[in-house]
């Protein structure tokens, strides 16, 4: 057997040493050695100084006291674990609600968009409304009326092929070629499409011209290219 030592455990043990060290003298027709010395042999024996009969209690001291420093490791591995696993369910939490709370904002934001957006189409609407059914429009009534039909963005390339077609006049008359109106539609019966009052209503011949440049060119900015290129459209 080796000499594993046993001074980590010796004070520990103390009693039962004591009492199996007192057993053996007085066996051997020794004095029982004192408490105090007992411990002190004890703390710097090792295990084959200890009497056979005593070696089974000071080994099962030695077991118990490694199963309590690892049921103490144990219990300290297992507070970390639950620790962590807290830390995680609260961040995970933390960010769950983060979540609902930015998903909730962007509902509200997309909410009052859709609310302003109604608003504006139902105020151009009542402006176009107010502009239509006129026995005669001026220019600028003509274009407050297309400004309303359209993005903003394409008015200004709108207004650009109209200045140059027709310089706004609802009426205006191709004498050669037949065209008519704002957008010079050939022949301008094509915008009976948009409705039958295309002759004396500019809010037809715009909604005509818009899905013309839209479906051939895109929009009125591609119209606009296209014109700039070749000087007509």
């Amino acid at each position: 057997m080796s000499r594993i030592s046993v001074r980590g455990f010796a004070v520990a043990s103390a009693t039962a040493v004591t009492t199996v060290g007192a057993v053996v003298g007085v066996a051997a027709g020794n004095e029982a050695p004192s408490v105090g010395n007992t411990e002190a042999t004890a703390a710097d024996a090792t295990i084959a100084d200890i009497p056979a009969g005593a070696q089974a209690q000071v080994q099962t001291a030695s077991l118990t006291q490694q199963a309590d420093d690892q049921s103490t490791q144990a219990d300290a591995a297992a507070l970390k674990s639950a620790q962590e696993s807290a830390r995680k369910a609260a961040a995970e939490t933390a960010k769950s609600k983060k979540d609902a709370a930015d998903e909730a904002k962007a509902k509200k934001d997309a909410d009052a968009r859709k609310k302003k957006e109604l608003a504006a189409s139902r105020s151009s609407s009542r402006d176009v409304g107010d502009l239509v059914g006129k026995s005669s429009y001026t220019i600028a009534e003509t274009q407050a009326i297309a400004r309303q039909m359209m993005a903003g963005d394409q008015f200004q390339c709108f207004s650009n092929i109209v200045d140059h077609e027709s310089g706004w006049n609802y009426k205006a008359t191709n004498a050669g070629s037949g065209a008519y109106g704002l957008v010079q539609a050939l022949p301008g019966s094509k915008m009976s499409s948009a409705g039958s009052d295309w002759q004396t209503n500019p809010a037809t011949q715009i909604k005509w011209g818009l899905n013309y440049m839209n479906d051939r060119y895109g929009s009125p900015c591609g119209a606009w290219s296209f014109w700039q290129a070749n000087s007509w459209y």
